[in-house]
């Protein structure tokens, strides 16, 4: 069995992977500190919980958070006997390089989700990430990471707005009655959520235009769903696009003898 981490800088996630579906997917919040012990008595206590037998014989990691990379080594070398795969580290291969800038870091979790795409829906395609940043990746036709745009998360966002400006308060991101609020709750919610359909569909509409042709849009992260209610903003919702893209790199690497 593999188990996927996607470390994230609000969340991490654990998904144990038996080869054909994923068996449970669980989440705990992002801390730096966080041992390894600290790791598997939360992890193994959970899945007792869910009644699930993992035989764990592989990790693979992707991380936006470099801090808690060693600890997640730890773990899986403590608990499971195994070297873990990290994606954007010189051993992890990947199905298909990206073209971006010489010297360009790019982010692991951008990896992982253009490789998932790719491997499930073809190249020529934008996947739109609703994490702590909102993230939008160009995946070219051979399934390559070819560049993006990185914009503020939309709690991101609002946690701006409450710190920034004393008389607003803190809220949760929901769609609004309507545009125009009545009060400060709704007033915010929907320069938001409005704000943020926006921007969707005017950076999408401009990568388009910009390689000058038409293009599959995927929505993953949280807050896609809420988002995909208002009007046809993608074309296909993938709940666990990156999670999938995880199992996609670690059975290359295994094919090709990395892993």
């Amino acid at each position: 069995m593999l188990l996927a981490i996607d470390c994230g800088n609000t969340n991490t996630v654990f998904s144990i992977w038996d080869g054909e579906k994923f068996l449970c997917t669980l989440r705990t919040s992002t801390h730096h500190a966080r041992t390894a012990d600290a790791y598997f008595t939360w992890f193994s206590t959970l899945i007792k919980h869910y009644g699930i037998e993992a035989d764990i014989t592989d990790v693979i990691i992707s991380s936006t958070v470099p801090r808690v990379v060693f600890n997640l080594r730890v773990f899986s070398d403590r608990f499971f006997g195994c070297r873990p795969l990290v994606v954007g580290k010189p051993e992890c291969l990947l199905p298909t390089a990206p073209r971006v800038d010489a010297g360009t870091a790019v982010g692991p979790d951008r990896l992982v989700n253009a490789a998932g795409a790719f491997d499930r829906h073809g190249g020529n395609k934008i996947v739109v990430d609703f994490g702590t940043a909102t993230t939008f990746d160009v995946v070219d036709d051979d399934g390559a990471y070819v560049g993006g745009v990185i914009a503020p998360g939309v709690n991101l966002s609002l946690e701006a707005l409450h710190m920034a400006a004393a008389a607003l308060p803190h809220v949760d991101i929901a769609k609004p009655q309507a545009v125009i609020g009545t009060n400060t709750v709704a007033c915010m919610q929907s320069g938001v959520f409005w704000g943020y359909v926006g921007l969707v569909k005017e950076i999408c509409a401009r990568i388009k235009a910009e390689r000058n042709r038409d293009m599959q849009v995927i929505a993953t992260g949280g807050l896609a769903a809420l988002f995909q209610q208002s009007e046809i903003l993608f074309d296909i919702f993938e709940d666990d696009l990156t999670m999938h893209g995880l199992t996609v790199i670690h059975r290359y690497n295994k094919e090709n003898g990395t892993a």
